[in-house]
């Protein structure tokens, strides 16, 4: 086909906008729960078990249904599934709204889940399909990165605002309006696509794939946590071999839910990997700096809301810079430098102390989205170049699946660094005299810690209180020194992995 002819309209444009719209949300609502978390503790009274659900049911579906939902968008409509998803995603934030039960608010945090996973594949195969001409394509991507970065920083401010001012019902009514809009413009301006040769559904598939992700992901979770080891590797293993029998099936079917066999792509490789390491360096990044302000600094939700403004800036700017550059240098020169920034930012952190400016952090924070934002607009591109426009849903569901699990093993396995040498600081630091069971209490997270200093009188509060926020900030550092080495190991990886892929053609139609 004439390139030509394959360039966006003006129309296309308006398109990719209203599919930014639920990106943009989705990544707002997943930072909200986390700040509404102490409200709707005191006004449901769940139970610590119940408190963990409300928290991970909502990434567990989503994991879990990314294939499925993704299979049944290049069956029936990727633009039919993004919109039933959309409805159920406006019950369930009115469920959510409504709940006077924890039970209530655990099923309606999982039906979003399950609408989400219809609504993010969605987004990325569609864009693959309205996008044909590969520049304009990488452009989108910068676009369609950019309302994720964004919506990740917007959603303590939006959040925090709106809990604050009205309650954490109306942080789920906030969803609504969203949606209802893409409801409405999607049919106008997102054209249908689908597979017109998609195979049969495959029951067993979808089982395997749902079971064995929502136990991989749940394992992780759980061992991290510490407090039932053996379930969680007992999980985690359950869902590994589910997983791999997934696989099995899909090498051994003639039209496979996902074509297994783009891994025998380098280049292909090369892009997930390296996107799944970059995401789970940002989230274990986020997820600690963000206590490191509240709990250390002193921040308010809202002021360290606000210092992580500049990195989403910065995160929106890269993809775009991303896709200037590629015109120029190759792209696995652009990846390799953009990785090695994130690792420049993890090296910040060595210098932290509990004295340490917010600017420190701001600093490290911006090199981190600076880097995982070019590295990841690239990777994203060519992980959706690597099928041809009817083939897209499976890329954008090995493409989202890649990011649902940088996110867990981020938050998870860093989460598990850090606390590790907190512990191991605290246990060397604690002052003596302490009461009974309070050290053991303090070593489980800094907050735990700080409270406790809060209870105990003068000078053995204010002892306890230094020792805990020392040793964070010398865990934060070490973890941040492991996550550089391990990134300049990504970095290396990434270079050698996308030698010679070109940044104009298609993967798709160099491997066919």
């Amino acid at each position: 086909m004439n390139g030509a002819l394959q360039r966006a309209t003006a129309r296309t444009w308006v398109g990719l906008a209203v599919l930014v719209l639920p990106m943009l949300l989705i990544a707002i609502d997943g930072m909200v729960l986390v700040f509404a978390l102490a409200d709707i503790t005191k006004e449901l009274q769940p139970t610590g078990a119940q408190q963990l659900w409300m928290l991970d049911i909502y990434s567990l579906m989503l994991a879990g249904l990314l294939i499925t939902m993704s299979t049944l968008g290049d069956r029936f409509g990727r633009r039919k599934i993004m919109l039933t998803g959309a409805v159920f995603f406006t019950a369930a934030s009115i469920l959510g709204a409504l709940s006077t039960e924890p039970w209530m608010l655990i099923t309606a945090r999982a039906l979003l889940g399950i609408a989400g996973a219809a609504i993010m594949p969605g987004t990325l195969s569609l864009i693959r399909n309205m996008f044909l001409e590969r520049n304009q394509r990488r452009t989108a991507m910068a676009v369609w990165s950019a309302s994720g970065a964004v919506g990740a920083a917007g959603g303590p401010i939006i959040g925090g605002w709106i809990i604050e001012t009205f309650s954490w019902h109306a942080a789920f009514l906030m969803n609504i309006p969203v949606m209802v809009l893409l409801l409405v413009l999607a049919p106008f301006f997102v054209p249908e696509s689908k597979n017109p040769n998609p195979g049969r559904i495959d029951f067993s598939s979808i089982l395997l794939s749902l079971a064995g992700m929502v136990s991989f992901v749940y394992g992780v979770k759980t061992f991290a946590e510490g407090k039932a080891p053996g379930v969680g590797l007992l999980t985690f293993l359950v869902g590994l071999g589910l997983l791999v029998l997934f696989v099995v099936r899909q090498l051994r079917m003639p039209v496979p839910m996902i074509n297994v066999r783009l891994f025998k792509v380098r280049a292909f490789t090369g892009a997930v990997l390296t996107d799944f390491l970059s995401v789970f360096a940002l989230v274990g990044a986020l997820f600690a700096l963000t206590q490191f302000l509240q709990l250390v600094v002193g921040l308010s939700v809202m002021e360290s809301a606000l210092w992580m403004l500049p990195q989403a800036a910065i995160s929106a700017c890269a993809g775009f810079i991303a896709a200037a550059l590629v015109k120029r240098i190759p792209t696995s020169w652009i990846v390799f430098a953009g990785v090695l920034v994130t690792a420049g930012g993890f090296s910040v952190l060595l210098t932290l102390t509990p004295n340490s400016s917010p600017i420190t952090i701001a600093i490290a924070l911006c090199l981190v989205s600076l880097g995982a934002g070019v590295g990841m607009t690239l990777t994203n591109d060519l992980i959706m170049s690597s099928v041809r426009p009817e083939q897209s849903g499976q890329a954008a569901a090995i493409s989202e699946t890649a990011y649902e699990l940088g996110t867990a093993f981020g938050t998870a396995i860093l989460g598990s660094v850090l606390l590790g040498f907190y512990r191991s600081g605290l246990e060397q630091a604690a002052p003596a005299g302490l009461p009974s069971g309070v050290l053991e209490s303090a070593k489980e997270t800094l907050a735990a810690a700080l409270l406790f200093a809060q209870e105990l009188p003068g000078e053995l509060g204010a002892a306890l209180a230094s020792a805990a926020t020392s040793s964070f900030s010398n865990a934060l550092a070490w973890t941040g020194g492991i996550g550089a080495l391990i990134l300049a190991a990504v970095a290396v990886f990434a270079a050698i992995m996308l030698r010679g892929v070109s940044a104009q053609a298609d993967l798709a139609e160099v491997e066919h």
